[in-house]
């Protein structure tokens, strides 16, 4: 496993985003991504009755409605050990497959970095 620490600023920054959220709402998941402008968009778990969506799921869905065109990296801070299908689909839906996914446990340490591919 890596620390965070190590790795670059800007994806060190959508894990502390990703972590601040899942601590600061109480959700299973926080997620941030960064889109082509350096932009980034942080978000949690939404478990409505009418609407379940990941934290990353609704990140994406945060920065489409912001009129991002693509993205740079995405964050998930989760217990789980690995980020599902349908988040690394939602990634890859706008940043193609060779996007970064970082996926840290609550402490911000780094258990896996993927691809949205």
């Amino acid at each position: 496993m890596t620390d965070s620490t190590e790795l670059a600023a800007e994806d060190r920054k959508i894990v502390t985003l990703a972590r601040s959220v899942r601590a600061r709402n109480g959700v299973p998941e926080g997620a941030a991504v960064r889109d082509e402008t350096g932009r980034t968009y942080a978000a949690g778990t939404v478990a409505l009755e009418s609407l379940k969506l990941s934290a990353l799921q609704t990140a994406v869905a945060m920065a489409v409605a912001s009129g991002a065109t693509s993205l740079e990296a995405a964050a998930v801070v989760s217990e789980a050990g690995t980020a599902s299908d349908a988040d690394r689909a939602a990634v890859r839906d706008l940043g193609g497959p060779d996007t970064p996914v970082l996926l840290a446990g609550p402490d911000g340490t780094l258990r896996s970095a993927s691809t949205a591919g």
